[in-house]
């Protein structure tokens, strides 16, 4: 291999959120040459994914980075309710999972990444750059040999043996390999806004749901990230409606925010998330692999967006790190990681798709589900809460560091 063709990096990652740079700290850690690219100046965004599950601070246990990081500001909950028809339900109770990783964890995403930054930093042969986008591939033939950048002071090649597509649900790198995700069909968006809390707060509520819709309440010590379910495509009315008609629709299904709602004063505080489901058929090709949202967007149900990028990327460093060493990236490591990492993600969404359903309902007017139903769920709550806290917060297929399965 001529000079000019050799890697410079084992490995480089596209998209600094958390797949790529818990995947950056663990190949850093294990001695190999990673470089983390990340398109903005800074981690800090909006109404981005804030549950860290019980499954992932045990991964962050198996790290070495537990107590650290429970040092952020941070909440830590330890059930999860949800207020279903005017009746308070606890739909997980976390309480019920091994210790000592019996909580959920609610940390604004940015203090977590920079947070995982300053931990790989200490590795010297990890490399973050800021404010540079992958915007192509180097290719040889069929083989990936690294990403093109753009940055503020012009564009750069990096070649590495590995190049992970980590940059989200609009993934650059998974168009530039040819990969195209199938489209699920979602009849639900999302509306994300700040509030404060209300002068004497309820406990702590995921959501609330009724016929008057959907209303989430997301706890950030003084404040809630709040977000209002609507029909898919459903914003452009409600934006001609008017703000008053957003406030008034929020009290409807939430009349605990009636004191606070008047915050909402501009639609500039208001975001759009249009809620997508969507997986690759295939997640990779000789030298490249996608992994979380760039693989398989997932919608807001459950919250565990996040914590199936995080364990793709566990997944992924456990079965290539010795390859990597070894200068190579076999294809059929990568395929196996597809293999790993798909079944879980077939059926969360699936289960999500079947959420959504009933989600619609209550933007339609109707109830999302009969009378009754609320009643069973009561009697069936202690079942109900173990059941889903272990669905929750521990999920299906969790990995672990360095297991050694395939």
């Amino acid at each position: 291999m001529a000079d000019e063709d050799r890697p410079e990096r084992d490995c480089v990652i596209a998209g600094g959120g958390p797949a790529g740079m818990v995947l950056g700290y663990m190949l850093a850690r294990a001695g190999l040459k990673v470089t983390v690219l990340e398109k903005h100046a800074d981690f800090i965004r909006d109404f981005r994914g804030d549950t860290v599950h019980p499954s992932t601070v045990t991964l962050l246990g198996e790290l070495g980075l537990r107590g650290k990081f429970l040092q952020l500001p941070l909440t830590q909950l330890s059930t999860i309710d949800a207020v279903v028809d005017g009746q308070r339900i606890t739909i997980a109770d976390f309480r019920t999972l091994p210790t000592p990783d019996n909580f959920l964890v609610l940390a604004p995403q940015w203090d977590f990444l920079n947070f995982l930054s300053r931990e790989a930093a200490a590795y010297p042969n990890f490399e973050l750059r800021m404010s540079t986008e992958a915007t192509g591939l180097i290719m040889d033939q069929d083989q990936v040999r690294g990403v093109r950048t753009t940055q503020p002071d012009g564009g750069s090649e990096i070649r590495a043996t590995l190049t992970v597509a980590a940059d989200g649900r609009a993934s650059v790198l998974r168009a530039a390999a040819g990969l195209t995700p199938e489209e699920f069909g979602v009849p639900i968006d999302v509306l994300w806004f700040g509030l404060p809390k209300p002068p004497k707060p309820p406990p702590v509520t995921l959501g609330y749901i009724s016929s008057q819709g959907m209303v989430l309440t997301i706890d950030r010590g003084d404040r809630y990230q709040a977000g209002m379910v609507i029909p898919k495509g459903g914003f452009e009315a409600l934006e001609k409606a008017g703000l008053g008609a957003l406030r008034e629709r929020i009290t409807h299904a939430a009349p605990v925010l009636l004191p606070v709602v008047d915050a909402l004063k501009d639609w500039d505080q208001v975001k759009l998330l249009s809620v997508r489901i969507n997986r690759l058929r295939r997640w990779h090709r000789p030298g490249f692999i996608a992994i979380g949202d760039a693989a398989h967007a997932m919608s807001p149900m459950f919250g565990v967006g996040v914590n199936f990028a995080i364990q793709d990327a566990v997944a992924l460093s456990n079965a290539i790190t010795e390859d990597l060493a070894a200068g190579t990236a076999p294809r059929k490591k990568l395929a196996g990681v597809q293999r790993r990492r798909e079944k879980p993600v077939k059926i969360m969404q699936r289960l999500q798709r079947a959420g959504h359903r009933a989600l619609a309902r209550a933007t339609t007017g109707n109830r999302v589900a009969p009378r009754w139903v609320p009643g069973v769920l009561r009697v069936a709550s202690p079942l109900l809460r173990r059941v889903m806290a272990r669905f929750v917060g521990i999920g299906i297929r969790p990995e672990h560091v360095n297991t050694g399965k395939g």
